[in-house]
């Protein structure tokens, strides 16, 4: 690996560390937000939906961002709105403004969705280029950032610090580490010429392909369960559980934790058993932790169960837009599509969760992120590219011995 490809993972590790940071920042502290704002849960289903519309906004507005500017400007427009979105929820806080706060969470959506399949695409070619399996790696840089987000989220509810100051502080954090970062992105990464007309070069519908489709199904599925736990575990752990604030933050850690520990553990596995097989067993591992945590009372064993929840979950993501980009041509367009339908689970999670946990209790509404999640277990030969690629290979022999 050169020096330039070097700088350029390096970066990557922190455009995936900085959301992680930014985002479990203030999901540590959503019960004393919601305090703040004197909002319902109903309510804060509500306030979180700009997030998730911000999100989607951001997600299909990228892809073809990226195609047309490439990943350097894409990453480098969408993470400065992230680090501005903080400042304003801080504001918003301070205020006591749900308008201000929902502003700026959807701005934070717009960033975090808008940067998605810019640093995924950058993060792709990367893989692509050294020939080594470092997605899961990067995306363990992502539940790094939320665990020592996570950790200093604990630590300010502990010491009583107010939010505000919290985000406050955060916000330079993340600036700092966009302006390092940002300096090693190549441009002109995912920048695709336009398809001239004519029966030969015609745009693939997409929708068309079932192996791409099934393994959006599997991103939704299992970007439902990530995204559950980082909206609402606090609040399912206080709530549904009884256990204080700052306990509720220690859960939450855990999760964050499991994930971490998935993603960077996950390339031997991958390696050493394939993607069906892991996926598989993440999405196993991901419904019997989940499966605790709504049926067992005890609140010690629903939080050891989160351990689970979060090692089921940790590679759903990266696996799935690993698998995207090798099932054809024009890599930004399939990884924008699936993590599109990813973030479907983002958009309608926090609102429909919301709307559930506030007529039947957050753990029962936790019910149809299992069902999701039972469904990937069925679905994981999907991500299984390499008879694909091996079709794909010999196609292009036969072409090129053809044209000889």
């Amino acid at each position: 690996m050169d020096l330039a490809t070097r700088r350029r993972r390096q970066a990557l590790l922190l455009f995936f560390l900085l959301p992680g940071i930014s985002i479990s920042s203030w999901v540590t502290r959503t019960p004393d937000i919601r305090d703040q704002l004197g909002a319902s849960t109903a309510q804060m289903g509500v306030i979180l939906f700009g997030l998730s519309l911000g999100s989607m906004v951001g997600i299909l507005c990228s892809g073809r961002l990226v195609s047309r500017f490439g990943t350097r400007p894409v990453m480098g427009v969408a993470t400065g709105m992230l680090v501005t979105s903080m400042a304003l929820i801080s504001l918003g806080l301070v205020l006591s403004s749900v308008p201000l706060v929902m502003v700026g969470l959807f701005a934070f959506g717009v960033g975090m969705g808008g940067g998605e399949v810019a640093i995924n695409v950058d993060a792709a070619d990367v893989e692509r280029s050294t020939g080594k399996t470092t997605m899961p790696i990067l995306h363990g840089c992502f539940s790094l950032g939320t665990v020592l987000g996570a950790c200093a989220g604990i630590a300010a509810t502990a010491a009583r610090l107010p939010t505000y100051w919290h985000l406050a502080a955060i916000t330079l954090v993340a600036a700092a580490l966009f302006l390092f970062a940002i300096r090693a992105i190549p441009a002109g990464t995912g920048v695709h010429a336009p398809v001239q007309a004519g029966p030969d070069r015609r745009q693939p519908n997409l929708w068309k392909d079932t192996q791409l489709v099934l393994i959006g199904a599997i991103v939704l599925a299992m970007a439902l369960a990530e995204g559950a736990a980082n909206d609402w575990l606090p609040l399912i752990m206080v709530d549904g559980h009884g256990v204080n604030a700052t306990a509720g933050s220690l859960v939450y850690t855990g999760f964050a934790a499991a994930m971490t520990i998935g993603r960077f553990g996950g390339a031997y596995f991958l390696d050493r058993f394939g993607r069906t097989i892991v996926m598989r067993a993440s999405a196993i591992s991901g419904a019997i932790g989940l499966l605790m945590v709504i049926v067992v009372d005890n609140a010690v064993l629903a939080g050891a169960a989160v351990l689970f929840w979060g090692l089921g979950a940790s590679l759903g993501f990266p696996v799935a837009l690993s698998a995207a980009g090798e099932t054809g041509s024009d890599s930004t367009a399939r990884v924008s599509l699936v993590a599109t339908l990813g973030y479907v689970a983002f958009l309608v999670g926090p609102p429909g969760l919301g709307f559930l946990g506030d007529h039947w209790g957050l753990r029962t509404a936790m019910i149809v992120v299992l069902v999701f999640v039972v469904s990937a277990i069925f679905l994981a030969p999907a991500v299984d590219t390499r008879r694909r690629s091996a079709v794909s290979s010999s196609d292009d022999d036969a072409e090129r011995t053809r044209a000889s």
